[in-house]
């Protein structure tokens, strides 16, 4: 099937099925793999149709305004005043709406930093144009760098799937583990980005921000550096591989040589 047939028939079931079709097409937030990534979708999509119903609401009431009250040329306006109960209820209406939405969006953003009780730590140091991942648990230290081929960039072969994604070192990570990021940067100020993960965080020289994940579910997760970096700002790719804890296990003693 073509990309041009898929997005068609996204765009015909946008209306019946909006949160999974349009984040296929790219337009709606992609569902997340990770507990933060989760939340953030689903009060992205309480607060879409909170939005929606005010939206239909306002315009049904201009169209009964317009429909109601339309008169013929020389009709004597009406004549009234303020309408004190009318005006509290539409101010204090939105206010509790407005609270609504903030407190889960203020808890989600608190937890989103909690970085604490971490079962591991990863360092990220953004470089122009690649990254590099260190293990701070472990031995275990290598970058990362795009590795599309030339070829598939002259439009000489056929372009995949993971076109401009893939990379010649993934970061590997443990599924159901709370994973401490360190992300800083050697150069430039870059922004270390995974959409499943719910987060972006930039990478700024001499300093070190803190984030976290949790992945719960096994699988390959693309991101891209996400602040404008230089010539080869669209060369920096993030491929995680998210594996079970087993797996993990091998995968580390593969990279230390300890498979005793």
């Amino acid at each position: 099937m073509s990309v041009q047939a898929l997005r068609a028939g996204a765009l015909a079931t946008a209306v019946t099925a909006p949160s999974s079709a349009l984040a296929e097409w790219g337009v709606n937030l992609p569902e997340g793999v990770t507990s933060i990534s989760n939340t953030i979708y689903d009060i992205h999509m309480w607060v879409f149709w909170i939005c929606v119903v005010i939206g239909v609401g306002v315009f049904l009431a201009i169209l009964w305004s317009v429909l109601a009250y339309r008169h013929s040329k020389g009709a004597k306006p009406a004549h009234f005043h303020e309408n004190t109960t009318v005006e509290i209820i539409w101010t204090v209406i939105p206010f509790l709406i407005l609270i609504m939405m903030a407190i889960p969006a203020t808890g989600t953003l608190v937890d989103m930093y909690d970085t604490s009780d971490a079962e591991m730590e990863i360092k990220v140091t953004g470089y122009q144009w690649r990254w590099q991942y260190e293990y701070m648990d472990e031995d275990i230290s290598f970058f990362s760098s795009a590795d599309t081929p030339r070829d598939a960039e002259r439009n000489l072969i056929e372009k995949t799937e993971d076109y401009k994604y893939s990379v010649d070192n993934p970061l590997v990570l443990p599924v159901d583990t709370k994973i401490r990021f360190l992300i800083t940067s050697n150069d430039v100020i870059h922004s270390w980005w995974v959409p499943e993960f719910g987060w972006k965080q930039d990478a700024i020289p001499g300093f070190i921000n803190k984030n976290w994940t949790k992945i719960e579910e096994p699988g390959t997760y693309y991101g891209l550096c996400a602040e404008l970096c230089g010539q080869g700002h669209s060369d920096m790719p993030i491929e995680v591989k998210a594996v079970p804890k087993d797996e993990y296990r091998e995968w580390v003693a593969e990279q230390t040589g300890d498979d005793g």
